[in-house]
Order: structure tokens, then sequence, then C-alpha cells
């Protein structure tokens, strides 16, 4: 069986690959402009382990002051044969990046958070050198997402993060490849649709054969038309209980998928991947998966680790997957940053509900638009092909539109996104504002931190109440922006709870609500307030703050090692008391 979590994109493995991570050279500049062209070898003066923040200890250098720039370098040798292709993979580097191979500058990118691919055949060698200058000033144009912009951390923003910080790998296909495709379920059809873009002539042909449990589904071979391939398979199976394997958090069942670029006959490029034949839709104030009404039990994921940052192992996120299951939850909200192409697989492979959601900006301009739809697309692309994501969330509590309860521009900047995400995606939920002062939405959503069971409960009687007033006693915004309220979507309570607990309390660490200081009272109030949740009328689910302590906030279920800080038995217990739904065959 393929070990997918051994290659660096468990979706898209071509069987040829270099890996590029590990120890680079490195050169810390406090002006970019320092150095117009590459450093020499014998200026970089450190190491730095990528994929890292040198703000972290993993990078090895952990540093307290924040340099805007840095330079990387390292050498690799390469064996390139005829009529092969190499493909560079950055996987995200924070923030714009210019990359020189071997003497030669061969690419740009802007986008902190996002894949990039450069096609190096031409400048290959067999010993090769590498450099690469990020430059990231943290600028509140830029979409950040939890990285303080201050000097220092404070309330709910962190540690900065610059440079590599994602996998970096070299591929190698044959003469003609395939540059992106989309594989999308139609579950009432029982088809996958498929539209490849190659970088080939139309003379060559694209095959797809898709399998389950390694048996023949069906096998299709079309020709290529200006660039791209754009077909159906039938995935329809006799052998699965209802027609369609489905997939679910409880029957996370993945096809295997084998894409391959024929030119006279020979195979020029072999990806292997996966699908997942999950439908997602709102019907009323509902939500369905598979034409199943669900409740989703959502937990908020930082994506943060105490040494590594955002740039966690994938040891570490296939544990966190693995409690946030054991604790009771269906699904996570990756919070305010991208998950790497591992963790998605994850959570396909485990079976976890996710919510991506776009990194936010603070500060509203031109320059904020420009950054932020230049970037949109390419987040689209990495989660896509996923059936684990399930929700797109491009702006988080007004950031970035902190006026957008009374300016018109700010509303038809997070419509326009709304409306630009479903052209790119037409399969998924999108919500333009989480947590309060929504336009566009295909959820409604809101954000509270009250600590009092009772008076939670009480504040959301009913849906009109929810979406014509302000129900959070604790942001007191309005859920919906004037002329937006009577948009006939689900109701989700995305955030709540933030109970802070620490054995040994620091005095700069905070949560949400009074301090609590014994376990058992704390688990009490996760009760208590679930509880209340959970008995909120027409509601489709919540989404509790949150999975693991993140530097100064220390509200996790999760300490910053990611270790329990209560027994997840309990905590299984409060999660699963209510709104379970679904057959049981024994």
């Amino acid at each position: 069986m393929l070990d997918r979590l051994a290659f660096p994109n468990p979706q898209q493995i071509r069987q040829e690959w270099l890996d590029l991570n590990g120890q680079w050279d490195c050169l810390l500049v406090e002006n970019e402009n320092d150095y117009i062209m590459p450093p020499t070898a014998d200026q970089f003066d450190r190491q730095i382990q990528v994929p890292s923040s040198p703000t972290f200890p993993v990078s090895g250098l952990d540093l307290t002051t924040y340099y805007p720039v840095i330079w990387y370098r390292r050498e690799f040798a390469a064996d390139l044969q005829d009529q092969q292709r190499a493909l560079l993979n950055f996987e995200a580097v924070d923030y714009e990046c210019d990359i020189w191979l071997n003497g030669q500058h061969i690419g740009h990118h802007r986008g902190g958070h996002t894949p990039f691919t450069l096609d190096v055949t031409n400048w290959l060698m067999a010993t090769n050198e590498l450099i690469v200058k990020v430059v990231d000033h943290n600028l509140t144009t830029q979409p950040i997402g939890k990285q303080s912009w201050k000097d220092q951390n404070f309330l709910c923003w962190y540690t900065r993060t610059i440079g590599i910080w994602q996998n970096v790998w070299l591929e190698f296909t044959g003469e003609h490849y395939v540059t992106s495709f989309t594989a999308l379920p139609e579950i009432h059809r029982a088809s996958l649709n498929l539209d490849l873009e190659l970088d080939a002539p139309a003379a060559v042909e694209v095959r797809a054969t898709a399998r389950y449990a390694g048996q023949l589904i069906t096998t299709a071979t079309v020709s290529v038309k200006n660039g791209r391939a754009k077909f159906a398979l039938d995935v329809s199976d006799n052998q699965a209980n209802f027609r369609l394997h489905y997939w679910t958090p409880e029957t996370p069942d993945l096809y295997d998928l084998s894409l391959e670029v024929l030119d006279r006959g020979q195979v020029t490029d072999h990806i292997d991947s996966y699908f997942g034949m999950r439908g997602i839709e709102t019907r009323g104030h509902d939500i369905l998966v598979n034409d199943q009404r669900i409740y989703q039990k959502l937990v908020l994921n930082q994506g943060y680790d105490r040494h590594n940052g955002l740039s966690a192992p994938v040891a570490g996120d296939a544990a966190d997957v693995d409690k946030i299951k054991e604790m009771g939850f269906n699904g996570h909200r990756l919070h305010q940053h991208v998950g790497s192409h591992r963790l998605l697989y994850l959570c396909d492979a485990k079976g976890l509900y996710t919510w991506a959601e776009m990194p936010s900006p603070f500060e509203f301009s031109p320059t904020m638009m420009a950054n932020f739809q230049a970037e949109l697309p390419a987040f689209i692309a990495k989660h896509i092909n996923h059936p684990a994501v399930i929700t797109y969330v491009l702006m988080n509590e007004s950031w970035g539109v902190n006026e957008i309860a009374h300016q018109p521009a700010e509303q038809a900047f997070v419509d326009g996104l709304v409306d630009l995400t479903k052209a790119y995606d037409p399969t998924r939920l999108v919500i333009g504002n989480d947590g309060w002062e929504q336009v566009k939405t295909d959820v409604a959503t809101v954000h509270d931190y009250d600590n009092d069971p009772d008076r939670l409960t009480a504040s959301y009687p009913d849906l009109k109440t929810t979406y014509e007033g302000s129900p959070s006693q604790t942001s007191g915004r309005r859920t919906f922006c004037d002329g937006y309220q009577q948009q006939a979507v689900p109701f989700i309570l995305s955030e709540y709870g933030g109970i802070a607990y620490e054995e040994n309390a620091q005095a700069n660490s905070w949560g949400y609500g009074d301090r609590i200081q014994s376990k058992t009272d704390v688990v009490a109030k996760i009760e208590a307030l679930t509880q209340a949740v959970m008995a909120i009328p027409n509601c489709a689910g919540f989404c509790y703050t949150q999975l693991s302590d993140v530097e100064q906030e220390v509200n996790g279920l999760l300490d910053h090692d990611h270790r329990y800080k209560i027994d997840p038995e309990q905590i299984h217990a409060i999660f699963t008391a209510e709104h379970q739904t679904g057959f049981v065959f024994d």
C-alpha cells in the first residue's frame, strides 16, 4: 500500500522527487536593499532548518529580534534524464520571495500562505546552488492571520512567521505534464468531474483510472484541447452498499485516482491521487452532507506548536487529528492559517470536517484588497480536492474590514470575495465574515464567550432574534449588516468557551472569562457551557475555543506541547452527550 505521508503532497504524488528540506545556509538582513544581487557563499554566516521560521526554536535560531529579510542558500545534486522536466515546489514562503538557481533569477512570488511551482529544467545542473531571498515586513495590508504586527505579542496575536515555513521539494516528470487539476465529486450523478491543465500540445492524451480498495472502478482516456482535459468518470460500484462509498467522518472512504499524460502511447507524467465522494449543501436552516442533516462539533485549531510555530511536523499533526476525534469532535476550524498538504490528507483519511480559513489582513485599502485577491485562487486550489474541507472562511470578525457595518465599499469587497470563491469552487459553503457583521454568506455565525450557561442559551431563543439583533453578550455586534438579515441560511455558534486553565498559572497568560483554578471546576464549566450551546434551538453546530494553548493564550484543551490537560474521556462524554446522528450497525 502506498504510504502517502512519505510524500510532501499526498494528493499529488510523483514517484521521482528530491527532498530539499533540512539545513540551509542563511543570512539575516535588516534592510532589503543591502543586497540587490545574491550574497556570495562565504557571506552566509548562519544555518537554519527548513521548513521553519527563525522566530521558533526548531529553526536553530529562535530569534527574539525580528529581521524582515532572510537570504537562504543550499547546494544539491540532481540527475536530470533526457526528456525529463524538473519542477521546484515551495509549499509556503512568508511573504515575498525571489529565487535564483545557479546564478540565474528564475522566479518571484508574493503571498505567504500558499504553494507555488517553478519549472527549473533549463537551469538545472548536476550540482546546483539554490538561493532564495525572503522579504516580510508583516504589514497590516498583508494577509497575516494571528501574527502580531506589533513589536510584541498581544491579546490573541502571536509570534511572527517569516521565511520558508513549509516544505520544499523537486520533482521530475516527462516532457509533458499536468500543471494543475481539480477532481470534484457529484454524488447525485455518481461521477467525478475532472479538469486538468497541462504543459502539453493538443496531440497528447490524458488517462484517468479510479479504484476502490484495490478494485478497478473505471478508466477513461481523453484528448487534450488547448492545454486542457475536462471530463467525468462514472464511479458507481455494485460492491458499494448504496452505489457509492461515501466519505463521512464516521466512514472516511477514499478512492484511489491515477492520472497519466500519454504522448503517442508513452506515459510522460504519472500522478497518484485520491478523492472522496462527499456532497454538501444547505436546505433552509439545515446543513446536509450526502443528503443527511449534520450537526457540526468543531474545535478551533490555531495550528501553533511551542517549538515549531506553524511548521508542525507530520507526527504532530497526526496526533492532533487523533486527539480531536478522541475528544468527541467531528471537525475543526483551521483558524487564521493554512494547513499543510499532509495535514489536509490526514483530515481526509481519518475523517474530520475542516473549515479552511484565509488569514486576515488588518487594514482596508486598495493594497490590502489586491494582496488578498492575489492569494485567494491559490488558497482555493490547495483545498479544492479535499473531501474533508466543507467550508471556506474568508474574513474573521471584521478584521481588515473594521467598518463593514457602515461602509458600502467594505461590504462590496467581502460580497465580491464570496462570489469569486464560488466561481472558483461552487461545491462548498462560503462564509464571508465569520463571527458578526456578516454580508453574503452560506452560514450565519456568531462568536459568544459568555461564561454564564443560562444566559448563553437565553440569548438565542429563535433565529429571528439571532439574525436581526446583537445576541452575543460578549461582542455586542450585530449578526448581520443592514440589508442582509433575511438570508435563509443555517446558524452556527462558531466560537464559544475559551476557558483558561493552567496548572501553574503565569502572570502574562490569559483566557476568556474568570480564571478557574480547579481542574474539576474547569470540566464542569465546559460541560455547562456546551450543554447550553447544544440546547439552542435551530442551531446547526458549534466551534469550541480551542484545541491547544498558544503562547500567552491558555484556553486550550491541550497544553503548549499538545498534551491533554484533562482526561479525554471526560471531554468526549461532554461533546457527544447530544446531537448524535446516524445508524449504528453492530
